[in-house]
C-alpha cells in the first residue's frame, strides 16, 4: 500500500447554498464577510476572505450554467476558519493553468483573478472537465498582524458536502469522520466514516441526521456494526434512515463496510469503481443482523460513500485527474455530475489516507 499517513480530520458545517443568479456576487459576499467577523478574522482578512468569494461567485455567474456556492465553517482545534465551494456545469476550463495564471480575470469580474483568490486562500483546488463543469474550493484561517497563518493543519483525507432538496434551509442528509484510536487496533491512520440520510427531509430529518452524527461520535465499540448499532440505539423514536459506517485500515491494506439502507458505497481507482453492499432495513426502525464486509483497499484509490440525491450513473472515467485533488473537490465534482434537485443530497470521500 505504500507510506501510511496518519490522518488530518477537520470538523466542518454547511451553512448555505447560493444558487447563481444577478444576486449571487452580492449574497454570497456579504454572507462571507459576516461568518469571517463572526469567526474571529482581523479586518483585513475579512476583506481578503470577501474580495475571493465575490471574484469566485462572479465568475461562476458569467460563465457558468446551474451553478451555486456553498459556504462553511471549518475548524482545527480551537481555531475557526472559513471555507467555500462552488459548483457549475457549463463549458469548462480547457486550460487551468492558463485561468490561474497572473492577470487572467473574466470580464466583469473585480480583475483579481482566480490566481490571486488562490493565493489568498490557505488551500485552494479546482477540478475542470471541459463540457461537463467545474469545482473549485478555498479555505481561509485567521492570521496574525504579520500575516502569518495562525493554525496550518494538514490536507484532510476525508471530506464531504450537503445540499438540501430544492426549497429547504437543512440538509437530511450528515456524514462524519473520526479517527480510530483506544480499541487496540494500533494504527493511528486508521478511519472510521459515517453517512446517514434521514428519512425523508426537512427538519425532521435533519434532527435523525444528527442525532446519528452524535451517536457516531460517542460510540465506544470501533468496529463498523458496533458503530451502527450505536446509531440505531439514537433514532429510535426518531424518522430513522438509512446508514452505513466504513473503517479504512492503511496498515492492514483493508475496508471494512456494514450498511444498512439505499447508501451507496464504492472503491474507486484507475477509473473503475467497485460497489459495497448494504443490507435492507431502515436504521432506528427496523433492521437485520448486521453484516460487515471486508475489501482490500485499492492501491491509490479512494472511498465514495453517498445518499440517494445522487444517482449511481456516474462514471470516474468520465472525470480524469479526479482522484489527484483534494476528498471535498473530489466530492463536490461527484455532486455535480449524479446529485439531484427533488431530494437531499450527500456524498463523502476518504482519498489520500492509504
Amino acid at each position: 500500500m505504500g507510506e501510511v499517513n496518519t490522518a488530518t480530520v477537520l470538523e466542518r458545517e454547511d451553512l448555505a447554498w447560493f444558487r447563481d443568479g444577478p444576486s449571487l456576487s452580492v449574497a454570497a459576499r456579504g454572507a462571507a464577510a459576516a461568518l469571517a467577523r463572526r469567526v474571529g478574522f482581523s479586518g483585513h482578512r475579512v476583506a481578503e476572505v470577501a474580495l475571493a468569494v465575490t471574484e469566485a461567485a462572479t465568475n461562476v455567474h458569467r460563465h457558468a450554467v446551474d451553478g451555486a456556492l456553498l459556504l462553511r465553517t471549518v475548524r482545527a482545534g480551537d481555531e475557526a476558519g472559513v471555507e467555500f465551494l462552488t459548483v457549475d456545469s457549463g463549458p469548462g476550463m480547457t486550460d487551468v493553468a492558463a485561468a490561474l495564471a497572473d492577470g487572467a480575470s473574466s470580464a466583469g469580474t473585480l480583475g483579481i483573478g482566480l490566481g490571486a483568490v488562490s493565493r489568498l486562500a490557505d488551500h485552494f483546488d479546482l477540478h475542470s472537465v471541459p463540457g461537463r463543469g467545474t469545482v473549485m474550493t478555498a479555505r481561509f484561517w485567521p492570521r496574525t498582524g504579520d500575516g502569518r497563518a495562525v493554525v496550518t493543519p494538514g490536507e484532510p483525507t476525508a471530506d464531504g458536502v450537503t445540499r438540501p432538496i430544492s426549497g429547504e434551509s437543512v440538509c437530511g442528509d450528515a456524514w462524519a469522520v473520526r479517527r480510530v484510536v483506544g480499541d487496540g487496533g494500533g494504527d493511528p491512520s486508521a478511519l472510521l466514516i459515517m453517512l446517514c440520510d434521514g428519512l425523508g427531509h426537512g427538519p425532521l430529518a435533519a434532527r435523525a441526521s444528527q442525532a446519528a452524527v452524535k451517536a457516531f461520535h460517542g460510540a465506544h465499540d470501533l468496529r463498523p456494526e458496533g458503530a451502527l448499532n450505536a446509531v440505531h440505539l439514537a433514532l429510535r423514536g426518531l424518522r430513522g434512515g438509512a446508514v452505513a459506517v466504513a473503517r479504512i485500515e492503511p496498515a492492514a491494506g483493508r475496508l471494512l463496510y456494514c450498511g444498512v439502507g439505499n447508501v451507496s458505497g464504492f472503491l474507486v481507482a484507475d477509473g473503475v469503481r467497485r460497489a459495497l453492499l448494504s443490507a435492507p432495513g431502515i436504521v432506528g426502525m427496523h433492521m437485520r443482523r448486521l453484516r460487515t464486509f471486508e475489501e482490500p483497499l485499492p492501491d491509490h484509490g479512494a472511498l465514495v460513500m453517498h445518499s440517494d440525491g445522487l444517482t449511481e450513473r456516474w462514471d470516474p472515467a468520465a472525470l480524469p485527474g479526479l482522484l489527484g485533488h483534494s476528498p471535498l473537490v473530489t466530492a463536490g465534482q461527484l455532486l455535480r455530475e449524479a446529485g439531484v434537485r427533488r431530494d437531499d443530497a450527500s456524498v463523502v470521500v476518504v482519498n489520500g489516507a492509504w
